[in-house]
Order: structure tokens, then C-alpha cells, then sequence
């Protein structure tokens, strides 16, 4: 049997803003943005160099979908985006308005730094030291 995870809900509070920002600050590609009626949409993103996995923004619908917005790790990080070059991306990041939440450190798996997409979800940019 073979089995993949390919998406990966994230509630937003807005379509547009949020394919704006994945796509201009994290320069993610929209895959898809198909109309479903009744102002839902089929809107996936991935970052550039994905061939399998993206993810899914749906739009908030009710109390509980809105009290998610930007916590659905609890506080934790949510998401890792590894990089072939840590350096290049956090400095595009940067000047790209991206919030670091913290300087980038090198640990033993290699170099990371955490910081908060638009919605204040945690994620991990890392570049993984060869093995």
C-alpha cells in the first residue's frame, strides 16, 4: 500500500489575503482557486519547488473555524519549510516583511528560525544539514 499526505487545511480569514501573502510574501504558487458556491472556494498553494503536497486555505466559517485563525497548533509550530539555502530565504523573507519571531539558530540537524505567517501561525524555516 502506498499512502501520502497531499494537503493540509489552514483556516484563514480571507482568500485573497491569504493567497497574497503566500504567494508574494513566501513566494508560494497558487495551484488552484476554483469557485464552489455560496463564497467558498478550492484554493491550494505550495511552495515553489512542491510537486506533491500544498495547502488547502479555507475560509473560517462559523465560531469555533474563527477562533482557529492563526492558533491551530495551540502555540506550537505548525508548519516546517525546509529550504535547499537558509541564508537566501530568511534575508528575501526579511526584506519581504515576513515576522522572524526569533534570530536563527544552528542546532545539530541544522539551521532554523521560527517565524509568523500573516495570521500568527508558527513555522519553522529550516535548512537541513547534509547528512
Amino acid at each position: 500500500m502506498t499512502q501520502k499526505i497531499v494537503l493540509m487545511t489552514l483556516v484563514v480569514r480571507d482568500y485573497d489575503e491569504a493567497i497574497a501573502y503566500y504567494t508574494q510574501k513566501l513566494g508560494f504558487l497558487l495551484r488552484e482557486d476554483a469557485q464552489l458556491g455560496d463564497d467558498k472556494r478550492w484554493v491550494v498553494v505550495c511552495p515553489a519547488g512542491a510537486s506533491e503536497t500544498g495547502l488547502l486555505l479555507a475560509k473560517a466559517q462559523g465560531d469555533a473555524q474563527i477562533a482557529a485563525i492563526g492558533n491551530q497548533a495551540g502555540g506550537r509550530v505548525l508548519l516546517f519549510l525546509q529550504t535547499d539555502d537558509f541564508e537566501r530565504d530568511h534575508a528575501l523573507y526579511k526584506a519581504r516583511g515576513v515576522r522572524f519571531l526569533e534570530e536563527p539558530r544552528h542546532e545539530p540537524y541544522g539551521i532554523v528560525a521560527v517565524f509568523a505567517d500573516l495570521y500568527g501561525n508558527k513555522w519553522d524555516l529550516i535548512e537541513l544539514r547534509a547528512a
